[in-house]
């Protein structure tokens, strides 16, 4: 299937690692030129890596998803060097750690204000800044990742983040969907990443294992796999295109299926 997305520009907030990075491969294999945006210095290795190996062009821009000013000012240079925006994906966020896990009860006020920042404040900071140029050309793609933690509760910051990313989506595709914009939020469950393997890899020394066993006891979806980066990517690319016209406001998961409820 043609996804008609050869010659479309994209941001993609987040993306010099993960599942970020992944969603740019996906995309620059379907012909679109990119800004990867993130806070380290790696993010402009990464796009000259990604420019490389796809032939695309690829440009890093380093941000901070928590400053308002630094949103905007790479909004305006990715513009500049795109030439436009019609792809937005927002994927950047403080890294989730165990020591967050806790309860409401035991939450604190810092660790609340915290997840809200960066993710959810920054998710809509970059779409404030691209709306008017997707606006003005009457068409554009705004994708938010979230996560499956929006649906379970046991930690609260994990939830209140990925549930504020929903919010926001819905509002921002009422308002922008007559427009032509369409904007849609992915939660991903536990996903493959190449952090994750080199985890992995050093564990499964440690313990005389292998991953494929440790993967396996980690595994509690439908389709009893990890789900890796890629198979996240190829999901957020038919979102980013023009077929996707008929989805937006809504929540896509992208876990493999969870065993037992029911959403609808």
């Amino acid at each position: 299937m043609d996804l008609h997305l050869a010659g479309k520009r994209a941001i993609i907030s987040g993306g010099s690692r993960g599942i970020g990075y992944a969603i740019a491969e996906a995309l620059a294999a379907e012909g679109v030129d990119i800004v990867l945006s993130a806070r380290g210095e790696d993010v402009v290795d990464a796009a000259a890596r990604l420019a490389a190996s796809s032939g695309q062009r690829v440009f890093g821009i380093r941000a901070d998803a928590g400053d308002d000013e630094s949103v905007r000012a790479m909004v305006a240079t990715a513009v500049d060097r795109l030439g436009g925006v019609d792809i937005l994906v927002n994927t950047a966020a403080t890294p989730w750690s165990a020591d967050k896990n806790v309860s409401a009860i035991e939450s604190g006020d810092e660790l609340m204000r915290g997840e809200f920042e960066v993710k959810v404040l920054g998710y809509l900071r970059t779409a404030r800044a691209v709306a008017p140029h997707m606006i003005g050309q009457g068409w554009g793609r705004i994708i938010n990742i979230s996560g499956l933690g929006a649906r379970n509760a046991g930690s609260v910051a994990q939830t209140v983040r990925n549930v504020g990313v929903s919010a926001i989506t819905k509002n921002l595709a009422d308002e922008l969907g007559p427009k032509g914009i369409n904007v849609t939020v992915v939660h991903p469950g536990l996903t493959r990443t190449p952090a994750m393997s080199e985890r992995l890899t050093a564990q499964a020394r440690e313990q005389g294992t292998t991953i494929e066993e440790l993967e396996a006891g980690m595994t509690h979806n439908s389709v009893n796999r990890i789900i890796d980066a890629s198979n996240v990517a190829d999901v957020v690319a038919f979102l980013a295109s023009p077929r996707s016209i008929a989805i937006t406001g809504d929540a896509i998961a992208a876990g493999g299926g969870v065993p037992g409820p029911i959403f609808y």
